[in-house]
Order: C-alpha cells, then structure tokens, then sequence
C-alpha cells in the first residue's frame, strides 16, 4: 500500500511538472479566448449572484496560485484555465461579472460561464427558483453581445473581426440540464417527456445557441460532451448506487447526448460558410480514468474530496471551511460534481493529440 501510495505521489508530480513545462513553452496559438459555460469553467460569475451556487470560499482554490478561492468549483485550475494557458494566453481569462473586466483586459477574452447554468434557461433550479441564481447560456450570448460592442469600441469594426474570427470559443454545457433538472425527482420534463424527447429538444435548443455565436463573428469553437455524469458523486447517491458502480442509465443519456453534438459538429461545419466546429470527447478522457484510476495515480473514483453525504460525499457541495480528504491529489473528483485540478490537467491534455476530438485537435482548430 506505501509503494502504491509514492508512486501515486510521483506519477502526480511528474504529469505537474510537465504539464507546467509545456504551458510555459507554449506560443500564442489564438489572440483570445471566450468561455460560455456552467461550474465546469466558472472562474468566479457566481460570486456576484444571489445563489447557492458558488465556490468563493476556502478550502475551494486550496492550490491554486496564491491559494485563493475565487470562485472556481474545484482545489485548483479547471480544464478551461489549463486549456487557455495551453493555448498561450498569458493570464487567466477574467469572469463577465467582474468589475474590473473592461476596457483593455476583455482583449484577450471573457469568460461568461455560470455554476448551475445550462442549456435551457430552467435548468440548474436546485440552487434557487429565480433565474439570478444562474446566467444561463441565452444570457452568456447576450453578454458577449455586449463584449463585441465594447471591443469594437476600443479596436474598430474591421479588427474587432479579424481577432473574433481567430479567437478560441470554448463551450461546455449541457451537465445541468440533466443533473439539474431531467434527473431532479419531481422535474416536470420527467413527468411529461421520455428523456430521448428531452435530450432532442435540448439539442435543438444549443443548436440555434452555436449558431449564433457564428453569427456574432466566432469561427473556431470547440464544443465539450458531456463526462459520464453516471459516475459523479452525486448521481451515485441520488441513483442510490452500490459500490461506487456508475449510473449505466445515466450515462447512455449522456452519451445519446454526446452523439447529438458530433452531428451538430457535422452540420455546422456543412451550412455555416467559413466555420471550424470540432468536439472534445470529455466522455472518454473522463470514463478512461474512472475505468482505470491507479494507471492514471488515482485511489479513489467515486467519493468527492470536500463535501458531505452518505457514502460518497454527494450531496452537499464544497461550503466554507468543510473539511476535506488530507490527500486530493488521490481523488478523481473534488466535490459531489466536479473533478480536481489534477483530473482537469489529464483531460485538457488530451485535447492537443489524436483521439479525443472530431474532426481536428486544438492546435489544428487554432492552425498551428
């Protein structure tokens, strides 16, 4: 067990160490970076609503740079921070909401992501009735709408064009509408539509919704799919599964989801002229480490580090001062939902090689 445990610590460090190295090599493979997303990418949106729904508190952020909870649902980066500084923006991107995110520093990107947010407009109810509670993705298009007036107000039109149509926009939704709302006992989309009827209207719905940022001016964008959210925390516990064994129900929803995306992919890159649409297949980088942990320095795949709830610490999320496992680099997820820095590392990597995204890689999106 000891020399399972130091070889865990050092794969740790070694994937650290050279996922550090690389980003600081990296050149500049896109002018800016735009994220529209729900707690998967939400660098701190939240802290500025009336919700349930935040992460701006310790032991959230415990590593990241300075040790800071920022709003991020997770002990360090997301996959969203790894895959910017990958691509070589120089700084964090910074969240919509904030105060200081204007004039100079929307330049080089936003991120209008939102805990609790989805799809449709009703998903992520869990966290508060109102609609403050979360900025869901029609409101994130209508921030960068407004993104776009203030850069061309700074650069002109004809530039404003030239940097959006080279920008990476990056977008990572759909888990709520699912964890959130479909699978929520009492859900009225459950208890008038099968969820093959739910999962087609909520793929019309992102459809129009990836449309549009064509028609603000994005051309390269990557689409994640959903993980195998069968094997979170938290649907372990709500599925009342034994064992740590997934939510094999769960799962093929996500992954007829997932095969909605890759047509939406085909379609786009079809009738928008000029467009570049890929997909990362989150499910498998995900589901290869929830099959395998210990290949990948893993001891634990299906209890949260910081949270509480019976068995699998799943139903309560990372609340101020909670305390949490001593050893999270051991831990595939952080809380009831959301993965660790070190799981969000192995994930983005997969991004820039072959087999995890459809039909080209980042660095070919990008044209590098």
């Amino acid at each position: 067990m000891e020399y399972s445990r130091r070889c865990a610590v050092v794969f740790t460090l070694t994937v650290l160490l050279i996922a550090s190295e690389a980003m600081a090599q990296t050149k500049r493979l896109a002018p800016a970076y735009f994220i529209f997303g729900d707690s998967l990418s939400d660098p701190g949106n939240n802290n500025y609503l009336r919700t349930l729904s935040r992460a701006d508190a310790p032991p959230n952020g415990i590593d990241f740079p300075n040790g800071k909870a920022t709003g991020r649902y997770c002990n360090g980066r997301t996959a969203t921070d790894i895959l910017g500084q990958s691509i070589g923006i120089p700084d964090f991107i910074p969240p919509y909401m904030a105060p200081e995110t204007k004039g100079p520093a929307i330049l080089n990107g936003v991120n209008y992501a939102s805990g609790a947010a989805g799809i449709l407009p009703s998903s992520g109810y869990l966290f508060v009735s109102q609609s403050i509670s979360r900025i869901s993705l029609d409101q994130q298009l209508q921030d960068f709408a407004n993104t776009k007036t203030q850069i061309v107000a700074q650069i002109g039109e004809e530039a404003t064009t030239e940097l959006l149509s080279k920008s990476l926009f990056y977008f990572n939704l759909g888990s709520n509408d699912f964890l959130d709302n479909y699978f929520i006992p009492g859900s009225p989309f459950s208890r008038n539509m099968t969820v093959t009827q739910y999962t087609d209207m909520v793929l019309d719905k992102y459809k129009g919704q990836l449309s549009q940022i064509y028609s603000m001016g994005g051309r390269k964008v990557a689409i994640a799919s959903l993980g195998p959210i069968g094997c979170c925390p938290f649907q372990l516990t709500l599925a009342l599964r034994r064992n740590g064994i997934c939510d094999e129900k769960a799962n093929e929803d996500a992954i007829y989801f997932n095969k909605g995306i890759l047509r939406i992919v085909d379609e786009l890159n079809a009738n928008l002229p000029g467009s570049d649409y890929i997909y990362l297949d989150v499910y498998r980088a995900v589901g290869e480490i929830i099959a395998s942990p210990r290949d990948y320095g893993f001891t634990v795949k299906d209890i949260g580090c910081c949270g509480r709830g019976p068995q699998y610490r799943g139903l309560v999320p990372c609340l101020p001062n909670m305390t949490f496992c001593p050893n999270r680099f051991d831990y595939v997820f952080w809380d009831p939902y959301h993965p660790t820095e070190k799981t969000n590392i192995l994930i983005s990597q997969r991004f820039f090689g072959s087999g995890y995204t459809y039909p080209k890689n980042i660095p070919q999106l990008l044209g590098a």
